[in-house]
């Protein structure tokens, strides 16, 4: 097989890297992707992710059997659409369906209809209504962009003062654009959070190991919201039991939601949940694997993800089996991060392990040297027989190397091992 990946990031490396794997599998290539994942054997293409009529010319002259796509971006374009509409096989959800990531209202009324548990909101376009919702109900209490904000979109409000800056910048000064033209108010729900991943087609759901990733910049979870620093499976902390509800009553829910409102959805479908006294609740949905949730749940994939893709494109039941280590991934990031960071840092060359991997993000080459692009540069994912162990390995790992010009925290995983 022949495979494309669309997207450029540390997830698009363990995707395409993981893809590799399958003996039965010649080639992947990456669109655009990046120099680091050059070092695992992936050929590039620069071919820009909005580029559909490039992109779809490359997989016909190529005979690539089917496209994945990484980001949430081109699904939200129509990418799916288009490859569709010319005869391609593609692995993601459609315009209509990536819906569930693309707006919050959008997910919000799929939840209220369905009777999927997530926090009480309302849904405001209008200053002064939010304002007065906000001082009736008090804080904490949370402010989403209703569209896309690059992961930036969310504002955890401990105050009053803070919910009405929140909403001064997302409804009055526009700060994401048309994103925040509509914004979700919603209660501040408190509990341990996880990420639940699953390959889903129309009814069928076959849900992946649960990671937990950490959004903040700082050790102890301090400071403000990324991308995510870093991530860990297995959640020793979150019940089997609180999974397989979460699976039954909101993921399964989910994808019959979508197929009963004519909107079916084929991909990876993302709950970003939280454990409640109450039991699981949503706090997202995204319509693609997560980042860095993906660089520590593949790993841990016993089953070749070729085979799995392969079996859902062409409506066979995949068998999917997992190993039983523990992961953990630190992501090593450019000083400055989340604002504006530093460019153009030398990168040290470093090597994969047997238990050790790194996945590159940020990264550009000048004069075959890598150096960084972005502001989360790479992440270096550990194995180990638990996560202690898969902790001690990676900061271990890690500290052979000089990363002073970057950062990383030091603590990821700590919720899980105090």
């Amino acid at each position: 097989m022949k495979l494309l990946v669309i997207g450029s990031g540390g997830r698009e490396h363990a995707i395409c890297r993981k893809l590799l794997e399958d003996p039965q599998v010649d080639a992947v290539f990456c669109a655009k992707g990046n120099p680091g994942m050059q070092k695992d054997g992936v050929q590039l293409v620069d071919i820009a992710e909005d580029d559909h009529p490039a992109l779809i010319q490359f997989v016909k002259e190529n005979q690539i059997d089917w496209t994945f796509v990484g980001p949430e971006i081109p699904l939200l374009n129509g990418i799916v659409d288009d490859f569709q509409a010319a005869g391609l096989k593609i692995f993601g959800p459609n315009q209509q369906a990536a819906m569930i990531e693309g707006s919050k209202d959008f997910a919000k009324q799929l939840m209220r209809d369905y009777h999927i548990p997530t926090a009480k909101y309302q849904t405001f376009s209008d200053f002064e209504a939010a304002k007065s919702y906000v001082l009736e109900n008090g804080a904490p209490i949370v402010i989403k962009a209703d569209g896309l904000a690059a992961g930036k979109g969310v504002v955890v409000a401990m105050t009053e003062q803070e919910a009405l800056e929140a909403l001064e910048d997302m409804l009055l000064d526009h700060k994401f654009g048309a994103s925040s033209a509509k914004v979700v108010v919603e209660e501040f729900l408190s509990g341990e959070e996880f990420s639940l991943l699953s390959f889903v087609k129309g009814n069928e759901v076959y849900p992946m190991v649960i990671a937990q990733d950490h959004k903040r910049i700082f050790d102890g979870d301090k400071g403000p919201n990324t991308g995510g620093m870093g991530a860990y499976s297995p959640v020793p902390q979150i019940p089997e039991s609180m999974v397989q509800t979460a699976i039954k009553e909101i993921v399964q829910k989910a994808a019959d939601g979508m197929v009963d409102r004519k909107t079916p959805f084929t991909g990876i479908l993302y709950a970003g949940l939280i454990a409640t006294n109450e039991g699981p609740k949503v706090i997202e949905f995204n319509a693609r694997f997560g980042d860095p949730e993906t660089q520590v749940v593949l790993p841990r994939l016993k089953t070749s993800l070729a085979q799995i893709i392969d079996d859902l494109l062409n409506n066979r039941q995949p068998d999917i089996t997992w190993y039983d280590f523990a992961t953990l991934g630190v992501v090593v990031a450019a000083p400055g991060y989340p604002a504006d960071y530093e460019k153009n840092i030398a990168l040290p060359e470093m090597q994969n392990t047997e238990e050790q991997t790194v996945y590159y993000a940020g990264v550009t080459a000048k004069k075959e040297q890598l150096v960084s692009s972005g502001g989360r540069v790479f992440l270096v994912t550990s194995q180990g027989t638990n996560l202690a162990d898969a902790q001690q390995k990676a900061y271990a790992y890690l500290s052979q190397y000089d990363l002073s010009q970057f950062f990383y925290r030091k603590d990821i995983g700590f919720k899980a091992l105090k």
